[in-house]
């Protein structure tokens, strides 16, 4: 129990994540699971979450620092087209390597949520500047941010289930379908 002095918020949070990636699932994180991974006891947690809604908030919160850490540094040092390629292959490598936390990284969200709400424009906000460098501003950059969020969502959520059976190349799969989106997109 000597590890007790030494947690804080962030590492209890990082420990679930790590347990949800592993696991493939955020459900695998209940508080006593998490506790006993520890080495402390469930009362203890509640020095640092307030509850399992608390924690996957955090864990939410965890989850889409990561996915934006990932997306900047894909896409560092690129304009336009290569951006937007370099932008889905590190956001599909995101949702294969994290398949626990990904999915809470796709909920809007709520209005009330000052923080969440921070992080969901900062992410918006890099995407409207990337769209831009292909010629997509206003309301026809936002629409073409929700359908490519729409086509990688896609991809990844039944590569993930294991949707893709065929003996095909799932990575050419991927490389086609971005380009061909990219193309009725920006009309290259």
């Amino acid at each position: 129990m000597g590890k007790r002095r030494w947690l804080n918020r962030e590492l209890v949070i990082n420990q679930a994540v790590q347990m949800a990636d592993e696991a493939g699932s955020v459900t695998a994180v209940s508080l006593t699971a998490l506790a006993d991974s520890l080495d402390i006891r469930v009362p203890s947690l509640y020095n640092h979450v307030a509850s399992l809604e608390d924690l996957q908030r955090g864990m939410t919160v965890a989850g889409v620092r990561r996915l934006l850490a990932e997306l900047r540094g894909a896409t560092a040092g690129l304009v336009a087209r290569p951006s937007l390629e370099a932008m889905a292959h590190a956001y599909r490598q995101f949702a294969l390597a994290h398949p626990g936390i990904y999915p809470l990284t796709i909920r809007a969200p709520e209005p009330d949520d000052a923080e969440l709400g921070a992080l969901a424009q900062e992410l918006v906000q890099m995407l409207l500047l990337v769209w831009a460098t292909v010629g997509l501003t206003g309301d026809d950059a936002l629409h073409a941010i929700r359908g490519f969020r729409a086509v990688l969502h896609g991809f990844t959520s039944l590569e993930t289930a294991e949707g893709f059976r065929m003996s095909l190349a799932q990575n050419e799969s991927f490389r086609r379908l971005v380009a061909a989106y990219l193309d009725g997109v920006t009309h290259e």
